[in-house]
């Protein structure tokens, strides 16, 4: 694939189509942050959002401390990722006045809507502004990608990270030998940025080595292996001030990683063995012990959770990538740019693969291949319509109507399911109507939220008061400390339901559908997301529909 800009000369039409492009990208972004600022509070608390919160408090006592308190540096494995979005929610939850989690809600809105900013930028400096656009509008409209930012405090703003970090590698590759001070800058944010979120962000590195082939062996061809070598070591030197600065930002957000130099790796080999007691998740219509997933985990879950559009022109970048690697008219910058994209994309897929480690949680743990899956995907799709362009000019109405339909499905499913956006199957999958009995959905527990709401709003429809001299009692199939945080200080909550008012459970296989009467059922495309049941007076020996493995 080769830019749709960059080798034919710039006209009056070319700029105006250029220009309509790029504006009409500063409107998508515009529209994605009016409704993340109309909507972020209908994200309910997960699994993990408590713990979270207590991790950035103990962060931020160990630095107002001195280093005097480091319980942080022990606290679950926590101490093993970084905190620099727990902080920094932490600290703009004491300037604004939101509660909390609503704080936690609105920061991951605004990582998520700079990681589609930054996407665009790629996107549009490798492709073109049409592939630009293109790569903004599939990423935004990739349910996986837009409902995690608002509730993962992990996995998204890796993401996000990693995507910088692209776009330095990739301005690296296109000034090379001589990186600008903004490249060298970008590069080293990026670096710590990724590796402060997560370990995983060494594969980085793996993209970079794999990626520059083709570049260091034209240096080798046309400059001699001595020069190559020399012009390599110099580009590595000019790097070094952004290699520090990236390990300096890896320290202050992650700082277990750097009271010993060894604890990186020490938090390589953790995360590569299953750290928690298995559990079992469905996977294709069967309990999977989740360290005993197959290898089609994967493939199959991205084939049926990418939007179809999105599938589709990742896969022709990729194969547009393995052409271009072939042909001589490339030139080896756009080789290196175009390998690396595609190793973003698929080397952590094809490594899990491969080694098989735990896998559970559906996708979210590799939310952070989307960026480079949709930049891909965009430039594929401006190098189609240059094609047409030259070829076809009749035909290009009819891609982007096509493209249009594509964008289409998933945003009528992401209003459908708001806000459980993360839990989306395409229509190969039936959408989750179909996925429902075949794969888990509301893994991260976010419906209690909307169910709590409805507990209150039925309650005081009715009247109702707590018995005398007691709070509500709530027994909860689901995570626990969301529940209490949703349903408020007049209810008290557990997994016993003996002697409890009511059993609150999550739509998912492991919580039994009880006998008794439902106050609160929360429905998306027919699927239950969660139930609230009135079970005074009867007996309700679990709440477990299997038991524990």
């Amino acid at each position: 694939m080769s830019s749709t800009t960059s080798s034919t000369v710039d006209t009056p039409l070319r700029r105006s189509v250029a220009q309509t492009c790029d504006d009409l990208a500063i409107v998508v972004l515009a529209a994605v942050a009016v409704v993340a600022g109309l909507t972020f509070r209908d994200y309910g608390l997960g699994w993990d959002d408590y713990t979270h919160a207590q991790y950035a408090d103990l962060l931020l006592r160990m630095y107002g401390s001195g280093f005097k308190d480091t319980s942080a540096l022990s606290f679950a494995n926590l101490y093993m990722y970084g905190g620099g979005f727990d902080m920094a929610a932490a600290l703009l939850h004491k300037v604004i006045p939101l509660e909390l989690f609503e704080t936690r809600r609105l920061l991951g809105a605004i990582v998520g809507i700079i990681g589609l900013a930054v996407t665009w930028r790629l996107g549009r400096r490798i492709g073109g502004p049409l592939a630009g656009l293109a790569a903004l509008l599939l990423l935004a409209l990739c349910p996986t990608f837009y409902g995690h930012m608002f509730m993962n405090p992990k996995d998204a703003p890796f993401a996000v990270a990693m995507v910088i970090l692209m776009l330095g590698l990739v301005r690296l590759a296109e000034e090379y030998p001589s990186p600008s001070p903004r490249t060298v800058l970008i590069v080293g944010l990026g670096a710590g940025l990724s590796l402060g979120s997560r370990v995983l962000g060494g594969l980085a590195l793996l993209y970079a080595l794999i990626g520059f082939a083709p570049l260091l062996l034209q240096e080798i061809r046309s400059e001699g292996a001595r020069e190559a070598a020399k012009r390599f070591a110099q580009v590595i030197y000019v790097l070094l001030p952004g290699l520090v600065l990236g390990y300096l930002i890896m320290g202050l957000i992650w700082p277990w990683s750097v009271i010993e130099p060894g604890n990186p790796f020490r938090a390589l080999t953790y995360f590569s063995h299953f750290f928690e007691k298995p559990w079992k998740e469905m996977f294709d219509g069967a309990l999977v012990s989740v360290p005993d997933m197959p290898w089609s985990y994967l493939p199959t879950l991205f084939a049926l959770q990418l939007p179809e559009v999105l599938l589709a022109l990742f896969i022709a970048g990729v194969v547009g990538t393995v052409i271009s690697l072939s042909r001589d008219n490339v030139t080896a910058r756009r080789k290196t740019i175009f390998l690396m994209l595609t190793l973003a994309a698929m080397l952590p897929l094809l490594i899990a693969i491969v080694k098989r480690p735990a896998l559970y949680n559906g996708i979210r743990h590799f939310v952070f291949v989307t960026p480079p899956m949709a930049v891909l995907a965009g430039v594929a799709f401006a190098w189609g319509m240059n094609w047409l362009r030259e070829n076809g000019r009749q035909w290009q109405p009819a891609a982007v109507a096509a493209f249009v339909f594509g964008l289409m499905l998933p945003l009528t499913e992401m209003v459908r399911l708001h806000p459980y956006q993360y839990t989306f199957f395409n229509h190969i999958a039936g959408t989750v109507r179909g996925a429902n009995d075949l794969f888990m959905l509301d893994y991260w527990g976010l419906a209690f939220k909307q169910a709590s709401d409805r507990l209150h709003e039925q309650l005081d429809e009715r009247h109702e008061v707590p018995p005398h001299g007691r709070k509500w009692k709530v027994a909860v199939c689901g995570p626990q400390r969301p529940a209490q945080v949703a349903l408020g200080p007049d209810f008290t909550i557990g997994w016993d339901s003996h002697a409890a008012d009511f059993a609150m459970t999550l739509g998912e296989f492991y919580c039994k559908g009880l006998t008794a009467p439902v106050m609160v059922e929360i429905k998306r495309d027919d699927v239950v997301f969660a139930r609230v049941y009135d079970i005074r007076g009867r007996s309700i020996s679990s709440l477990l529909s299997i038991p524990a493995p």
